[in-house]
């Protein structure tokens, strides 16, 4: 049975091995590839915006429903209606707990 350097690597990490350089291009191009990948897939992520529910936002920042329901009202962190449906931005949610975070420091 064939096996790349890295599937060698994977299965046997403390072994010494001599490589090719044509297999040591190989391993460099998929390292290379595999980051790449997982960096469009973080910008991409970064940049879609979600809103989650009411529900989810007040588990994510550990508060109460009725907590948000006096922020919005005050404006200190505002919610968005879909259809009915209360949301908040991902984004916003994201502020806030930075800048808490922050604050606490």
């Amino acid at each position: 049975m064939y096996k790349t350097i890295i599937d060698l690597a994977k299965e046997c990490p403390g072994i010494n091995i001599t490589v090719k350089a044509g297999e040591l291009l190989e391993m460099v191009d998929y390292c290379v590839l595999k980051t790449r990948k997982e960096l469009e897939r973080q910008i991409t992520d970064a940049n879609t915006e979600t809103y989650p529910s009411r529900e989810k936002v007040a588990e994510i920042l550990d508060v109460d429903l009725s907590t948000l329901w006096a922020w919005n009202k005050s404006g200190y962190f505002k919610c968005i209606k879909f259809g009915g449906k209360v949301r908040y931005r991902m984004s916003d949610v994201k502020r806030l707990l930075k800048e808490t975070s922050e604050a606490k420091q």
